[in-house]
């Protein structure tokens, strides 16, 4: 079977075209929808088992795999597409690709179910704020337990996301402290 797969992709991964710790995956939620197995890489693997992990330039590549002949291919690539559609450029690939009506319920079925009650984390300018954004204290603020000040201009890196909308946490002056959105602004990615 691996022998087989391999054949087929000529030894790259059939995501990311990566050559490097090749194993078969199969999809999910794909029973009675014909052959599910795809080659992928460790890389691609790690990314789709743990979405807490997605590198989103890594998966710019689906703009190439997302035209595969492979139908667990084009599949996956829609999945992931929806998984990150949250991009700008993930939305236009899915606007370009096209699946018939059952490879559609066949991407469809995998697909978790999205919260309709969620609510993004939200800077004091109305941006959304993600886990590992950095961000710039825009007022000094006293922070409860302590005995300093976490000062105006102060970038706090690699945030945490907490349950309430309204609080996120991150480390100043090396203490992990809860701080409100109303009080931060994200940084730009041209900044960082």
């Amino acid at each position: 079977m691996t022998r087989e797969l391999l054949k087929r992709c000529d030894s790259k991964c059939e995501l990311c075209g990566s050559g490097s710790e090749l194993a078969s995956y199969e999809l999910p939620d794909s029973k009675g929808y014909g052959d599910a197995r795809i080659m992928i890489c460790d890389t691609c693997t790690g990314q789709i088992q743990d979405p807490s992990t997605i590198d989103m330039n890594h998966w710019r590549c689906l703009n190439d795999s997302m035209w595969s002949q492979v139908p667990a291919v084009q599949v996956m690539a829609y999945r992931m597409l929806k998984k990150i559609s949250q991009e700008a450029w993930a939305r236009d690939l899915l606007d370009m690709l096209y699946l018939d009506d059952d490879m559609q319920a066949w991407g469809d079925a995998g697909i978790e179910e999205v919260d309709d009650d969620f609510v993004p984390h939200r800077d004091s300018n109305g941006a959304i704020i993600e886990a590992g954004d950095n961000v710039v204290i825009i007022k000094d603020l006293n922070v409860k337990g302590t005995t300093f000040t976490a000062k105006r201009g102060t970038t706090v890196r690699g945030i945490s996301l907490t349950n309430n909308p309204e609080h996120i946490e991150g480390r100043v002056n090396g203490t992990r402290i809860v701080i409100l959105t109303c009080f931060v602004k994200k940084v730009p990615l041209s900044e960082e």
